[in-house]
């Protein structure tokens, strides 16, 4: 006796793609844990990090101005980013010591990158403002992301889905071991 697959009521039409459901995403997508105010009292999780051991914060490096972190919703494996410890939104709100100490942490991800995964290049940036699509946008962070020859897919061009091959703890530690003194 032959069995006909389950059918599911409400999913679609049956096709021959396979499904990688990615549910944790959602709480970005929907905007939750994103500040809406001037600090940590109104939930800005970039000035709550700090207070964190490097481990629970995903936390790569601390300087006096600026620590570097992993994203919690990476477009490659290893995408950091460079956080002033002071709540500021905008570029041009950073003073002196806190625009360089900012210019050298992006310095030292990228010569950490390379260490420990032989990045090929970066995409670096910063997103000015919601339109500009900051996800955190009232606390200024500036992204690193390596990038490597054929690291575009068809997951992420097809399924919009991106495949990351190692456990975000483990990549912290890999890049604090490999970040420049």
């Amino acid at each position: 006796m032959t069995s006909e697959p389950e059918q599911q009521i409400g999913v679609g039409t049956q096709d021959a793609f396979q499904r990688l459901w990615t549910p944790h995403r959602m709480a970005y997508i929907q905007g939750e844990n994103k500040p809406s105010g001037p600090g940590a009292e109104d939930g800005c999780p970039f000035c709550t990090i700090p207070a964190k051991s490097d481990e629970d914060g995903l936390v790569i490096a601390r300087g006096e101005h600026v620590y570097a972190v992993l994203n919690l919703y990476p477009y490659n494996g290893g995408h950091l980013m460079s956080v002033p410890y002071r709540h500021v939104a905008d570029y041009t709100e950073l003073d002196r010591a806190e625009t360089l100490e900012l210019a050298e942490f992006t310095k030292r991800a990228m010569t950490a990158l390379r260490a420990a995964s032989g990045a090929h290049g970066f995409n670096i940036g910063l997103n000015q403002g919601a339109v500009a699509g900051a996800g955190i946008a009232a606390h200024l962070h500036q992204h690193v992301v390596p990038r490597w020859g054929g690291d575009t897919n068809f997951m992420p061009v097809v399924g919009q889905t991106k495949v990351l091959p190692q456990l975000l703890a483990d990549t912290r530690k890999m890049l604090a071991d490999a970040w420049p003194q």
